[in-house]
């Protein structure tokens, strides 16, 4: 009788006795024994709380099928998904993918490579980082920008403990808008949790910063100041020279959530006063996964020594040709605990790498001419769903990227009908949704328009 896999393999020391523990925790059982009666259980099960629906029991359920088999039930299980036309934003947006960046970033060098801590195998990827971090101290307006934040919404708490690190006087409060794109906040709470700062909201007025508001709420407690430009609603911030300059009136840092489109049409962040840019840079690079993200993480050269995660720098070698080489790593676990600034371990080197690639192919004028396609789009389809009966678009005044507010009558009643018609969009309550367009949706702005009159009819 053939064994099964899990005997086959199962390397656990003869003392264990019953426990099929894993080889990579080789305790024995007497010392296991000793570790549950000194914490106060019988067995390792009850050190965790798992619901009999969702625990293995030895079987996975999953039938025996060869290969050809596998791919016909695979493909008959994708043929079910909806071919919804997505006009969803809210941080995930959906631009063209050229092809050159999947051909280019799955070569084997590329999708193999960790960290380059080796710089005389790396060299070609360690280009590719500085390049990416260039690309972006020009769009920023920034001094230093890196490439090892998670996603935006690490970024943003990295910015929180960045500044309570570097502020010049005792402050513990980050002010945030009331409204911001969906589990920044939250992770967020998540990174102060541990240190002595506090969120607190200030109000927003027609879609951007209530300056007035934020006035109010401002005292030399505060030690961030975060808005979102744009806004979560798509709006283009109007006074950020002014955000900025009332918080450094109480001595607090500005930190701005961005991404690599709206950058090519705003003036540079530095250049307004901004301390710190942070926004998710995989805008371009990844088509929209709603989940996977490039953490952009931008700020002042005075605040060089602060920063979290990896810097690549560029230098000569012995025989005075250009190289490159990471020339600062603030994350210091490795070698002095003690001195560490963050807890980022990880490399979004290879995320990065696409980036890069898409701003490349783009180059500034592409850049700029698809930044003004989100504009122009995204006016235009508010201005053909305002021509509509019993809708209201913009909701909010100014200008837009990509997205809008437009009120209805009942929203919910809408998303189902528009859903059904093969169109997905935000609904944010009972009279207001969100719609977003972009180069890649805007070929089906009008057939949704036509599918909003059907609806509301």
């Amino acid at each position: 009788m053939t064994p099964r896999r899990s005997d086959r393999f199962d390397t656990t020391p003869p003392e264990l006795g019953d426990r099929r523990g894993s080889p990579y925790t080789p305790h024995s059982g007497a010392e296991i024994d000793d570790m549950l009666a000194a914490i106060g259980v019988d067995d390792v099960e009850d050190l965790f709380d798992i619901p009999d629906g969702v625990a293995f029991d030895g079987e996975f359920g999953i039938p025996a099928r060869s290969e050809r088999e596998v791919e016909r039930h695979a493909r008959a299980l994708l043929g079910k998904n909806s071919a919804l036309v997505e006009f969803l934003g809210r941080g995930h947006y959906e631009h063209f993918q050229p092809a050159v960046i999947d051909d280019l970033s799955r070569r084997s060098e590329f999708l193999t490579s960790y960290t380059q801590y080796q710089p005389e195998i790396a060299q070609g990827f360690l280009q590719a980082l500085f390049e990416y971090q260039s690309m972006f101290v020009e769009l920023t307006g920034l001094g230093v920008v890196n490439c090892s934040i998670y996603d935006a919404g690490t970024a943003l708490g990295e910015a929180a403990t960045l500044a309570a690190r570097v502020r010049s006087v005792t402050g513990d409060r980050v002010l945030i808008p009331t409204n911001m794109v969906e589990g920044r906040q939250s992770v967020l709470e998540n990174y102060v949790a541990g240190t002595d700062l506090s969120v607190a909201a200030y109000p927003m007025d027609d879609g951007i910063v209530d300056v007035d508001a934020l006035s109010d709420h401002l005292d030399d407690d505060v030690a961030m100041v975060y808005f979102e430009n744009p806004s979560v609603t798509g709006r283009i911030e109007e006074r950020v020279a002014d955000i900025a300059a009332l918080a450094t009136e109480h001595d607090a840092l500005t930190t701005m959530g961005a991404d690599p489109v709206s950058l090519a049409v705003l003036e540079p962040p530095g250049d307004c006063g901004i301390d710190v840019v942070i926004g998710d840079a995989a805008t371009l690079g990844l088509p929209a996964s709603s989940g996977t993200g490039l953490g952009l993480f931008a700020t002042r050269e005075a605040y060089l020594r602060q920063v979290p995660g990896r810097l690549v720098g560029a230098t000569t070698d012995t025989d005075d040709r250009r190289a490159y080489t990471l020339t600062l790593q603030t994350r210091e676990q490795h070698i002095r605990r003690e001195r560490a600034t963050s807890n980022i371990c990880t490399n979004q080197a290879w995320i990065a790498l696409r980036t890069a690639m898409h701003l490349a192919w783009l180059g500034p004028d592409g850049l700029v001419d698809l930044a003004s396609t989100c504009l122009r789009e995204a006016e235009r389809l508010a201005t053909a769903l305002d021509g509509l009966d019993g809708v209201a678009a913009p909701v909010h005044g100014g200008h837009h990227i990509r997205e809008f507010v437009a009120r209805v009558a009942d929203a919910p009643a809408l998303g189902e009908e528009l859903l059904a018609a093969g169109f997905a969009v935000h609904v944010l309550d009972e009279q207001h949704i969100q719609v977003c367009v972009t180069e890649v949706t805007a070929s089906h702005a009008d057939a949704l328009v036509d599918a909003v009159a059907e609806a509301i009819a």
